[in-house]
């Protein structure tokens, strides 16, 4: 496979970041991952590398480039207790500083670039988001609909809010097909909020799929932190590879 670091035109700057695809012409599918709030790192690209194995073009932006290059964090911060917590405080400001407006702008400056990647297909892609990417995930497609046909969305938080601007109210633009798959018992995505979530999408009339993993905590793919489930990251891939062969 072809794999390389780059660096990224965004917004407000230059994102770093992961591309990975096939060897060969292709052209192949472009994916934008949504990374996490512990970034761009060796699990990411991981995950990135599967995905590509399977066919498809991937990019993994840095969302925090305005703040810091890669990496965000050290790897005893995923594992360790206390220094998790830190971590988190210090990763806060970041997600807070991403609005809904500063997403749509870097996510279409992320998309121009993939599409200009050589061996890239044209046309829209396919957006896949964890935790934080998934939120962000879903505020992009709503946002661009032209340019991103799929979702594939797991463990995200804070989908649904009591906000004039929760993501879940814009839904009503998508025309593709999205998936979420909820953590179990998860503060940041209450079974109040899933209900909300499928009631905008069913009432939007938007082709989804919403499950609850059982047993699975929030950031249950992630097998670089203390929140690793292996079950639940083995349905992840069957759910994801089965939407993406089904749309692509």
């Amino acid at each position: 496979m072809y794999q390389a670091s780059i660096d990224i035109p965004a917004a407000d700057g230059v994102a770093d970041g992961y591309f990975v695809k096939p060897d060969g012409p292709g052209p192949y599918p472009g994916i934008l991952l949504f990374m996490d709030a512990f970034g761009v790192r060796p699990r990411l690209r991981e995950m990135a590398d599967r995905i590509a194995e399977r066919g498809y073009a991937v990019l993994v932006p840095n969302l925090f480039y305005r703040n810091q290059a890669s990496p965000l964090v050290e790897p005893e911060e995923l594992t360790d207790a206390d220094k998790r917590g830190a971590a988190f405080g210090r990763l806060m400001p970041m997600m807070q500083a991403l609005t809904a407006e500063r997403v749509i702008a870097d996510t279409t400056a992320y998309l121009d670039f993939l599409a200009a990647q050589e061996g890239v297909a044209a046309g829209p892609v396919a957006a896949v988001g964890y935790c934080m990417g998934g939120r962000n995930a879903l505020i992009a497609m709503s946002a661009l609909p032209d340019r991103i046909a799929v979702l594939g969305s797991f463990h995200a938080g804070r989908v649904v809010t009591e906000g004039d601007d929760s993501p879940h109210l814009a839904v009503g633009s998508i025309t593709g097909e999205v998936y979420f798959a909820h953590a179990d018992n998860d503060g940041s995505m209450t079974a109040e909020d899933i209900a909300a979530l499928e009631t905008a999408l069913t009432e939007a009339g938007v082709k989804h799929t919403s499950e609850v993993y059982e047993g699975a905590p929030h950031g249950f793919t992630m097998s670089d932190t203390a929140m690793y489930h292996a079950g639940g990251e083995e349905r992840h891939w069957a759910a994801l590879f089965a939407l993406l062969d089904r749309t692509f």
